[in-house]
């Protein structure tokens, strides 16, 4: 079909609203979506599917079973209920990426990718955490992603898996009562500022912010005595393994963050400082930031981040605003691919090329492989987005290999290889267009230069 140069515009715009505000285009999908900056604020408007995952309660039982089994040394029983723990991560995992690739509002998938990793928890750091982490995305992320920024902080700090992963649940008030009965005892705990520092550093402010390490120490006694009811001093460990705030644990006294002063107030202390910070200036330009660098380019153009942290601050961090505010960035339908895919959306956006109707069962391995384990940064920023991450010698000889491997398959399907045009920008003379057309050159191979060359790898 020949189409006249307004069609082909109208393409060419919507393929860049695929991938770079959504996972990539499905064959065929760019035709049909029309207007792209109109199709992307309507994903914003439809109400989002509600997935399946295990309950709290049940991941509550199988974690206080592993403790009991560890406890007797019951290797059996230990290594029953490991699998138990590997079947809800797994389920947890397929229920997310079948989303990500399926999904008809990608672009709040990528959303709620994004703030998953920025708030993100960690499976490499426990068992723990590897149970909680699917139920951490599902109730923490997802339904804020639109919502405030404000309440999607406040439903992390009080999450078990973002309690565990900062070790919140051991810091314990050194002037508290805990602590008094811990010296006496001889089995005193003291302060841990890792969730503390990591709230201004990763989640709010941002090291830039100028806050001191007093600051740091400050917050992190406001914020003792938020724990799970299944840890910590006087925990009952078959308990439920929802938030609790023990005040028996938490610092007395008046504290100053950032120059304000905190009155003694219990959990009330550690709400306000958390609105706080969400509300700080810093905030709304880390958070910026990072948005832009994400949506538009590695170095984000500072005009660019001043519009989106001036929405977030007049909105009060309305991210449903914000996220119009991104479609509507110039800079972001720029002609050129200015962002590196990460391996999970290289392989997310080659799965939904193909219209797979489900995350294939190896896919968590294959991400594993290529460095980008669901859930599983090995620091608590995050995972970088940047190409001077992903684009070493060896991830392009990872990926290169494991798309000869997955073109093996496809090329078996039946599906031509130049349907792959209709997902990606490729320019009128490039020779991709007519290598991908050379029925000379087997489907795999034509499959594998389409998947792993330079126009599957940007977005």
């Amino acid at each position: 079909m020949v189409r006249t140069c307004q069609e082909r515009h109208a393409v060419d715009t919507s393929k860049r609203a695929l991938s770079r505000f959504g996972l990539g285009a499905r064959i065929g999908e760019p035709e049909r979506i029309g207007d792209a900056r109109q199709w992307l604020r309507a994903q914003l408007e439809r109400p989002q599917p509600t997935l399946a995952g295990t309950e709290l309660g049940e991941i509550a039982v199988v974690l206080r079973d592993l403790r009991r089994a560890q406890r007797a040394r019951d290797r059996e029983r230990l290594m029953a209920i490991q699998r138990r723990t590997r079947e809800i991560q797994s389920s947890e995992l397929n229920s997310m990426l079948s989303a990500r690739i399926t999904s008809d509002t990608p672009y709040v998938e990528r959303l709620v990718a994004f703030w998953s990793n920025h708030l993100c928890v960690s499976v490499v750091a426990s068992r723990q955490i590897a149970a909680l982490a699917g139920h951490y995305e599902r109730t923490v992320i997802r339904p804020h992603v639109l919502g405030n920024f404000t309440d999607m902080v406040m439903a992390s700090a009080k999450h078990p898996a973002m309690l565990f992963y900062l070790d919140n649940v051991q810091s314990m008030g050194p002037g508290s009562d805990a602590a008094q009965r811990g010296r006496r005892g001889g089995r005193a705990q003291g302060l841990n500022e890792n969730y503390a520092r990591e709230l201004m550093e990763l989640h709010t402010l941002g090291v830039e912010a100028g806050y001191t390490q007093q600051d740091v120490e400050q917050l992190a006694r406001i914020l003792t005595g938020w724990t799970t009811s299944s840890a910590g001093p006087g925990s009952r460990r078959d308990g439920p393994l929802g938030f609790i705030f023990r005040p028996f644990v938490h610092e007395p006294g008046q504290k100053t963050v950032l120059g304000k002063r905190y009155p003694e107030d219990g959990i009330g202390e550690g709400e306000q400082a958390i609105r706080d910070l969400c509300a700080h200036p810093a905030t709304a330009h880390f958070v910026a930031g990072k948005l832009v660098q994400h949506f538009v380019s590695d170095g984000p153009p500072p005009g660019a981040v001043e519009e989106i942290a001036g929405v977030f601050t007049d909105t009060g961090g309305d991210l449903a605003a914000v996220s119009l505010a991104l479609i509507d960035l110039e800079e972001a339908w720029s002609p050129d691919s200015k962002k590196f895919r990460t391996p999970q959306d290289w392989l997310v956006a080659v799965f939904r090329a193909v219209r797979a109707q489900e995350a294939p069962e190896q896919m968590p391995q294959l991400l594993r492989q290529l460095r980008h384990a669901p859930w599983g940064p090995t620091a608590p920023k995050g995972y970088g987005d940047m190409r001077r991450e992903w684009a070493d010698p060896d991830s392009l000889m990872n990926r290169a290999e494991l798309a000869r491997s997955l073109a093996r398959r496809w090329g078996r399907s039946g599906l031509e290889p130049t349907r792959l045009l209709d997902v990606v920008d490729v320019p009128q003379g490039d020779p991709l267009r007519k290598l991908l057309a050379d029925r000379n050159v087997p489907a795999p191979e034509r499959f594998a230069l389409a998947i792993g060359g330079p126009a599957f790898q940007w977005r």
